[in-house]
């Protein structure tokens, strides 16, 4: 007798269910955000007019996907429980439907269905599928840890600008939102107020970090720091994220130190500029805050932040984009060709073929989708004197569009003027942005070829 692995067995039976895990967590997504949407319509959310449906849907679809945009104004636009609303939106959001579910199914001792740790295993794809389970806990009290750490600290550097209570609602709504890198801030100018102050800007350059390294590499970096007699050794995984972040961060800093500081950094002294650009390049990476007017930046400083926007934080994190992992695998692979090496290794590791493959769809689905809705945007705010009529106007669109896909937030002022077909198209790119295009491919498709067959190798000419 052929003993099979018995979870392949179970793996494959489930992908001939009538129920897709990746389906389960579009749906469950969608489920939050029109609950948040139906919270925001009602009138005692707003503290002005009742929001519309399209601006109901759009704060609850930018705050589940933890992405920033707004249309109104959340610290003068939104009453306390409007405020709450998006708040409980941002964290759900953050750690992600599914696993926030599955924490508590997990303390009031239910069973957990194997179905249920495969759509886990979407959102913490790197740890194994049998481990999943025991780790959710940790998330839970590290992601809390974390950020009431973050509130504190923030509460008690404005306690000299607002009283006890309001400081330690700013300190606990700007924390989860940093942490969340969702990029919302109770604050009208984001944090530009306090592009002089290092300490604030450090506590958010912190959360924001962290937030995006992902669930995994923190773990990691725990033990590897804090029981190293145990021998714990970084994973390969968390190598690539920690060296593509950083290289990101210093990359991203210098570029826009040298293309803002006759402009956007200009009333900035030298370590100050460089602490604003340090800022700017690590929230432009799903996070969304901004110490800098963003419209007033050049269009190559633009071009910096629209890079960073596409590549986002590390897989299983709070962060969107198509994920330094992404960009990693892409640029191991391109300088492996170049020295002639035959399979792209790093680490003394060498990477699949399968991830290569992943690797390149997503980041020409992503490039494909912005450049998609960018054109839709042209097409319906062409119109439109206050987003259509500018000379820059492909330039804000483009950037508006990066912003959505990667879940950052970041903008040149214009969305709030779209009218509801942009606002629409804007929503949609977030839901996708936040998903993922190949999650959504695999929801939308129930089965994998079944033939085993190989074509003839076809040759073509490149280049």
């Amino acid at each position: 007798m052929i003993f099979q692995n018995p979870y392949i067995t179970i793996q494959s039976a489930l992908k001939r269910a009538t129920v897709n895990p990746t389906r389960a967590v579009a749906l469950s997504f969608a489920a939050m955000i029109l609950c948040g949407t139906l919270l925001l319509m009602l009138p005692w959310a707003a503290s002005g007019q009742r929001l519309i449906p399209v601006d109901a849907l759009f704060m609850a679809t930018s705050a589940t996907c933890v992405t920033g945009l707004a249309v109104i104004d959340i610290g003068t636009g939104l009453t306390l429980f409007g405020q709450i609303v998006i708040l409980l939106l941002i964290q759900a959001g953050g750690l992600g439907i599914l696993t926030f579910s599955t924490f508590f199914l997990y303390v009031i001792g239910r069973r957990i269905s194997i179905r249920d740790r495969e759509a886990i295993d979407m959102t913490l794809r790197t740890m194994p599928v049998p481990n999943i389970v025991q780790i959710i806990p940790r998330i839970f009290l590290l992601v809390i840890t974390i950020e009431g750490i973050g509130a504190l600290l923030l509460a008690l550097l404005w306690l000299d600008r607002y009283p006890l209570p309001l400081a330690f609602y700013h300190g606990v709504f700007n924390a989860v939102s940093a942490f969340c890198n969702a990029g919302f801030s109770l604050f009208s100018d984001s944090l530009v107020s306090f592009r002089s102050d290092p300490w604030i800007l450090a506590v958010f350059m912190g959360l924001i970090i962290i937030g995006g390294l992902g669930f995994v590499v923190v773990i990691d970096i725990k033990r590897f720091f804090f029981k190293r007699e145990m021998h714990y050794p970084l994973s390969f995984h968390s190598k690539i994220v920690l060296l593509m972040t950083g290289l990101l961060i210093a990359g991203g800093t210098v570029l826009l130190y040298l293309i803002e500081k006759n402009r956007a950094l200009a009333s900035m002294s030298g370590p100050l500029a460089w602490l604003n650009a340090a800022f700017q390049s690590v929230t432009a990476r799903t996070a969304g805050f901004n110490s800098m007017d963003i419209s007033a930046m050049t269009q190559a400083g633009g071009m910096v932040l629209m890079f960073l926007m596409v590549v986002g934080g590390a897989p299983a994190s709070c962060a969107g984009g198509v994920k330094v992992t992404t960009l990693g695998i892409l640029l191991i692979l391109f300088l492996s060709k170049i020295r002639g090496h035959h399979d792209p290794r790093i680490f003394n590791r060498s990477i699949p073929g399968d991830l290569m493959n992943k690797a390149l769809i997503l980041f020409v689905s992503a490039l494909f989708l912005i450049a998609l809705n960018t054109f839709g945007l042209l097409l319906v705010e062409s119109g439109n004197t206050a987003t259509g009529g500018s000379p820059h106007a492909f330039q804000q669109l483009l950037f508006e569009s990066t912003s959505a896909y990667g879940t950052v937030g970041l903008s040149t002022g214009v969305t709030p003027h779209f009218s509801s077909g942009g606002k629409a198209l804007i929503i949609a790119l977030m839901f996708l942005g936040r998903i993922g295009p190949l999650t959504i491919a695999l929801a939308l498709s129930m089965r994998e070829e079944a033939g085993r067959f190989r074509f003839a190798r076809g040759e073509v000419m490149v280049g």
